[in-house]
């Protein structure tokens, strides 16, 4: 019975604080941010980010595309590769806690992705206010 009540309690305090375990950066947010800055990188702005999310751009086939494109515009859910039709899990950390754990990881995506949507590589400045935007997410 007593096992029952506690496991009752903690599962109360889970559901009562949603997101309290994401309250902080994760480690590899904040390494990456000291880096951007290192890099000449300053004041990053989640707004800014915010909108750049869904700021278009041509591609090499004529179509435009933004970071909705593939990831939506509710980062809560999974999105869906445009080209590929692969399920990319939710950026939302509310909902994908592994989310921006592994700064390898993080670059390799910002990597990946801002070359295909933006048909460029981001610079320090906007990978930290991605990052600004999105851990908050």
């Amino acid at each position: 019975m007593q096992k029952q009540l506690v496991r009752a309690a903690i599962v109360l305090a889970l559901v009562a604080v949603p997101g309290i375990a994401l309250a902080a950066d994760p480690a590899a947010v904040t390494q990456l941010l000291d880096q951007y800055r290192q890099e000449g990188a300053a004041g990053f702005d989640a707004a800014r980010a915010k909108d750049d999310w869904t700021k278009e751009h041509p591609a090499d086939d004529g179509k435009m595309r933004s970071c909705i494109t593939c990831h939506g515009s509710d980062l809560t859910k999974p999105g869906r590769h445009a080209k590929t039709g692969k399920v990319i899990d939710p950026m939302a950390r509310s909902v994908n806690p592994d989310r921006y754990t592994d700064p390898a990881k993080i670059e390799k995506w910002f990597k990946r992705n801002c070359k295909w949507a933006w048909g460029r590589l981001c610079t320090p400045q906007e990978k930290g206010s991605f990052l600004m935007f999105l851990k908050d997410t």
